[in-house]
């Protein structure tokens, strides 16, 4: 029996539908938008429910995410002193953090596991037809209109693609309407799907894929495509019980062919051949030479909010995810953010005593997170869009909890009773 009739918490609702607002506001030196609002609202309560239990056993990538912000306020103070650091590392443990153990806290079962996925969803859809209209007639007409009540992102400048304008809708940039869209295509696929007819699937399914390849970058057209190609392997060989050992076999034997037969590193090869045009692949390159130097040469605190080591012409901005990190906190600051992501992904990966709905489910899960992790290497998360990776690396750890108590009447009772008690701490709080 499903536990679909669960609601969303509406935290989460809120927080979801804040992520598709572009106004920014601000208060003093202190930029606000809506889906910080909806993060520093539930900052204590979560964390105090985290405390006491009620998100379930403490998992390595809780720790691991303290950890980061721990080491990233450390590195800031090292740089730049302890009066410069405050506002920047208060901002940083809050959207870290914060979405991360909101997922822990409200998404404790398959139901609300499921309408978080419907929300996002809708949200994507509900933006389809104006990115149509902002590709064709080169307005981004959506953002206008928010424009009119409170002031909004900039609206990013691109070259034209295929004759296209790279449709930005509500997000600061192409790319991250690109990532932010297409990062549910797997649970859409699988989740909210699941019980639905051949033609709708492929329906809701198309929606994501279309909406997303509007943004016209390589980086997030990959992730999705990534993510096709996985779901069509676990259903090519889902009678194989070792078919993701085979996967991880050719993989490493892909990584060695590449590095033995080409003249480029991996990272290079991989950055240069799948990218639109060559001129953003050689920037990617340069990206990833000069941002390794600059680590090599910051190794344990980084340079923090400082200028990192380039040649002068090169602009400042760090297109890798993967990478920033390291480069602003140190080798300490890289390692925790990918150990914490890797964790999230891993230990639900491996999860064992699944039933068969919840394997399908753990298995579009981790090809989704696989996705941002690939997209990862090619572009930087900010703002919306790495509040919302935070927040899909906590909305699958109820998953690990499932490993252990399957999705019993009894056990769907003691969530809801978890998620009543929650509401209680947040109202007293």
């Amino acid at each position: 029996m499903r536990a679909s009739s669960q609601r969303l918490a509406l935290p989460v609702s809120l927080f979801l539908v804040a992520l598709f607002i572009p106004w920014i506001f601000k208060v003093g030196s202190l930029a606000l938008s809506p889906y910080r609002l909806v993060l520093v609202a539930t900052f204590v309560p979560c964390l105090l429910a985290w405390l006491s239990g009620k998100a379930g056993r403490i998992r390595a990538a809780d720790i691991l995410l303290f950890l980061y912000c721990g080491w990233a306020t450390v590195s800031l103070i090292a740089n730049h002193g302890i009066g410069a650091s405050f506002q920047t590392a208060g901002i940083l443990l809050i959207e870290t953090v914060g979405p991360y153990l909101m997922a822990r806290c409200y998404i404790r079962n398959i139901g609300s596991f499921r309408e978080m996925i419907r929300l996002l969803f809708w949200m994507v859809a509900f933006l389809l037809p104006f990115a149509i209209l902002e590709a064709i007639a080169n307005r981004d007409v959506i953002m206008d209109l928010f424009s009119t009540v409170l002031p909004t992102h900039v609206i990013a400048i691109t070259e034209p693609r295929w004759g296209l304008r790279r449709v930005q809708t509500v997000f600061e940039h192409p790319i991250l309407h690109g990532v932010v869209c297409g990062s549910i295509l797997a649970l859409v696929f699988t989740v909210l799907s699941d019980g639905q007819s051949t033609s709708k699937r492929w329906l809701m399914t198309g929606v994501v894929a279309v909406t997303t390849f509007l943004c016209f970058s390589s980086g997030p057209l990959t992730a999705i495509a990534a993510q096709a190609m996985l779901l069509g392997w676990n259903w090519v060989l889902r009678g194989n019980k070792n078919r993701w050992k085979l996967l991880w076999a050719m993989v490493f034997a892909a990584y060695v062919f590449v590095s033995m037969a080409s003249n480029q590193t991996v990272p290079e090869f991989f950055i240069t051949h799948f990218a639109f045009d060559q001129l953003s692949a050689g920037y990617r390159v340069l990206i990833w030479n000069f941002g390794t130097e600059s680590v090599l040469n910051h190794p344990v605190f980084g340079v923090g909010l400082g200028e990192w080591d380039r040649p002068s012409w090169m602009p400042p901005s760090i297109d890798m995810f993967w990478l920033i990190h390291a480069v602003y906190y140190g080798l300490p600051g890289g390692i925790l953010m990918m150990a914490a992501f890797l964790s999230s992904a891993f230990s639900v990966g491996y999860a064992k005593g699944l039933n068969e709905e919840t394997s399908r489910y753990k298995t579009a899960y981790v090809i989704a997170l696989t996705g941002l992790f690939m997209v990862g290497w090619t572009v930087h998360f900010w703002n919306t869009t790495y509040v919302l990776v935070m927040f899909l690396m906590g909305a699958g750890t109820f998953l690990l909890d499932a490993a252990t108590e399957q999705d019993t009447p009894r056990s769907r009772r003691r969530a809801s009773a978890q998620t009543r008690g929650l509401g209680r701490a947040r109202t007293r709080s």
